[in-house]
């Protein structure tokens, strides 16, 4: 083998190294936002880590309204579901306490194992809304 084509195999391997991340799906790293305004709260919700390799899964919680102050307690109002009907509660709440018209954080949930296909974290009694749902695809095919 040409030492040229040798060296750069060798560059490209260890670019694929430094650069690509091990343990994680490139997939629960790159799962949208989702969004939701009905009623007078828009809330937007965004999974931080949802591997398999994770300790814990994490979405990021944001919740805006210009109405009422914002009084749930989002530990007690969320919910993770598999596809397979597996419900988590949350673990913690880290993020902004009760009261406001803003308030940003991040719900904690135990993995569910074996891993499902999708997840869907359910926020209910927010602004009067009984439940909103927001949905990813976590394991292919």
């Amino acid at each position: 083998m040409d030492r040229r084509l040798l060296r750069y195999l060798s560059l490209v391997l260890f670019a694929l190294a430094v650069v690509l991340p091990t343990g994680v799906s490139a997939q629960s790293t790159s799962l949208p936002s989702r969004e939701n305004d009905e009623g007078s709260v828009m809330v937007t919700v965004t999974p931080l880590a949802l591997s398999k390799a994770a300790d814990a899964w994490r979405f990021e919680v944001q919740l805006n309204t210009h109405v009422a102050p914002l009084t749930e307690d989002m530990a007690a109002v969320a919910t993770l579901s598999g596809d397979r009907g597996h419900d988590e509660r949350p673990l913690a709440w880290k993020g902004d306490p009760p009261g406001g018209h803003h308030r940003k954080g991040i719900l904690v949930f135990k993995p569910i194992s074996p891993t499902p296909w999708s997840v869907t974290l359910h926020i209910g009694q927010v602004g009067g809304v009984p439940e909103r749902s927001f949905t990813w695809t976590v394991a292919g095919p």
